[in-house]
């Protein structure tokens, strides 16, 4: 049996900042762009308790772990998973805080998810739709998470 442990998170800044979601402003509320309906501003986060939510499209969280639960189309154990917050039979998953490695499994699943979003901007490209900057970053990150697991597994 599994267990979520919250501290385990990455923080909030570090995590959105991984997202290619970068934060600007001062005070709590940092603003940035929405990857949900590709805003550049209109995405509103609290840095201290990781709550968001967009002033645009309305679509909103308490934390990172949700963030990342909507936005990569994810379940609550998943995405925990992921993100490193997730204990299951005594292992701690790997995810962007940590150096502890997927499953196979799990691998995969990320693999195919970050290609699915690489396929969908290379076929954009061919269709001669100029990705957005936001569109960019999320590719240039999907690409390196797929090299990475690519460099664990094959090591």
């Amino acid at each position: 049996m599994g267990e979520f442990i919250k501290d385990r998170l990455p923080d909030v800044e570090s995590y959105f900042d991984a997202e290619a979601v970068p934060l600007v402003g001062p005070g709590p509320w940092k603003s940035g762009p929405c990857h949900f309906h590709g805003s550049r501003d209109s995405l509103r986060v609290n840095v201290k308790s990781g709550g968001w939510v967009c002033m645009a499209c309305g679509v909103k969280g308490g934390d990172v772990l949700a963030y990342h639960m909507q936005v990569n189309s994810m379940g609550f154990v998943e995405a925990a998973r992921e993100l490193g917050a997730y204990v299951d039979d005594g292992r701690r998953y790997g995810g962007k805080t940590t150096a502890t490695t997927l499953s196979a499994r799990d691998a995969m699943q990320v693999v195919a998810h970050e290609l699915l979003v690489l396929f969908v901007v290379i076929a954009d490209i061919r269709a001669g739709v100029i990705p957005t900057d936001t569109d960019w970053q999320r590719f240039l990150a999907g690409a390196g998470r797929v090299e990475t697991l690519a460099r664990e597994f094959v090591a």
